[in-house]
């Protein structure tokens, strides 16, 4: 499959996004999102669930259209022409029960049923058919119209949650590229600090200044060090193809060069790319939260299902009345005294069905306000938590900062000695493993950070206007 280098995607991404132009071998943190948001399968497939929303409202606004009914008829037997038969019919469904009808009959034929005896320039119609029991104030087609615009507005916040849930996957992603790369940097800088001291003891071993099995414990440094850049580096290799993963264009996957570097500086511009700057927690309002959203339109939707389903417990009573009339142009023609009409009445004697639907709507409806009374204390206390782990690594961040700093100057201070004469390779070493643990360590920190600050953005279901 054909695959877009990554200079190419970065180039129409800052076009797109109106961004300032960067170094073209940097993948921008907040480029990175917006080709992620912009053309990634899933983020597509999210604006379907609203386009299926627009059209079940459209499908379900298709129970008010007006409609036209032919139906015509004939017989004939043995050059006997029994009847022709024509009923033409154009109704108006309207909301509270109640059709409006017009139509027009014209009956011939040797052999008709009386009541079929119309003038012989046939019989016009006009005139009104309602519940007035069941069905009069909602109805199968006003639960469906109800149901279909709450469906609409909570596949919007459907959409929401989706997107930035894609989004949320993605930043950990790049997340966990950064720290790949950064770790692959500390080694391969430790390694060359190995091969540079190692052909430092070997030439002062050659001139007789230390002992020569110095060179071998060196060369093990170098090794050991050989070893972790290596896996360090397979690390890379999986984190950055977990990376290509979200990257997409123009429904083609993007390969990702291996020129191609994560931003290092993430820590002053994430907070205004996942748009998490300048909310505390004394901020933070759940009324408006997606998800809950979501829960809410359900509930409603499942209401009007309900109020449906106590409907049917009331007797079914149709109730019709027409005018009649060979001259529909006169309207004073229309005349009580001409009419045509109807009641039809209808009601199960135990209301078992009925009754045991309404129950059931009754549990749904209760269950949907069980789960979001529980979504929502748990948005809450998430969100709380997650303030809290971030004031928490605020600290740690600072104290690692702190021990690494004090680590370098005692490796400083222990190769200083080293090249007086009081101090030992293995010494050197120590003090080495313990400051490589801890730039390790800041590194890992650094990406939980990272990672809790994702975490906030993906509980507050932000949707990232900006990019």
């Amino acid at each position: 499959m054909k695959k877009y280098i990554v200079y190419l995607s970065l180039f129409i991404c800052s076009s797109l996004l109106n961004a300032q132009e960067l170094d073209t071998s940097i993948l921008g943190f907040k480029e990175y999102l917006g080709y992620v948001k912009k053309y990634h399968p899933i983020a597509k497939q999210a604006d379907l669930v609203m386009l299926s929303g627009q059209a079940k409202l459209m499908k379900s606004r298709g129970g008010f259209d007006p409609k036209i009914e032919v139906d015509f008829s004939t017989k004939e037997f043995k050059g006997t022409e029994y009847y022709d038969k024509l009923n033409a019919t154009f109704k108006i469904p309207t909301w509270y029960g109640i059709d409006i009808k017009g139509s027009f009959s014209q009956y011939d034929g040797k052999y008709l049923n009386p009541e079929y005896t119309v003038p012989d320039d046939g019989l016009y119609s006009a005139g009104l058919k309602m519940s007035v029991g069941q069905g009069l104030w909602i109805n199968d087609r006003m639960a469906t119209l109800k149901k279909a615009k709450f469906f609409r507005e909570q596949s919007k916040a459907d959409k929401e949650i989706a997107v930035n849930q894609i989004l949320f996957d993605a930043s950990i992603a790049y997340f966990n590229w950064l720290q790949a790369y950064n770790e692959s940097l500390i080694f391969e800088s430790y390694y060359e600090n190995a091969q540079v001291r190692f052909n430092g003891i070997k030439r002062s071993a050659e001139l007789g200044q230390i002992a020569t099995i110095d060179t071998v414990e060196a060369k093990i440094i170098i090794q050991n060090r050989a070893l972790s850049l290596e896996q360090a580096k397979l690390s890379l290799i999986k984190n950055k193809l977990e990376l290509s993963s979200f990257l997409w264009l123009n429904d083609v996957p993007v390969e990702l060069q291996d020129s191609v570097m994560p931003d290092q500086n993430l820590v002053e511009d994430i907070d205004v790319t996942l748009e998490i700057l300048g909310k505390p927690l004394d901020s933070f309002t759940i009324e408006n939260h997606p998800k809950l959203k979501s829960f809410e339109y359900k509930i409603k939707s499942l209401t009007v299902d309900k109020n449906l389903k106590a409907n049917k417990l009331l007797p079914k009573i149709d109730v019709e009345y027409n005018f009649l009339t060979e001259t529909p142009e006169q309207i004073n023609s229309l005349e009580t005294s001409n009419f045509k009409g109807g009641i039809n009445f209808q009601l199960p004697i135990f209301l078992r069905k009925e009754r045991g639907d309404l129950k059931l709507a009754k549990y749904k409806l209760q269950d949907a306000k069980y789960d979001m009374d529980n979504a929502e204390l748990q948005i809450k206390n998430k969100i709380i938590a997650l303030y809290s782990e971030l004031d928490s690594y605020e600290i740690q961040n600072k104290y690692i900062y702190d021990i690494v700093t004090n680590y370098r100057t005692l490796l400083a201070a222990e190769e200083r000695k080293f090249s007086f004469g009081e101090s030992s390779v293995f010494l050197i070493n120590s003090r080495e493993s313990k400051l490589i643990d801890a730039e390790l360590k800041q590194n890992q920190i650094q990406n939980k950070f990272f990672a809790v600050k994702a975490k906030l953005f993906n509980s507050l279901v932000l949707s990232l206007e900006n990019l």
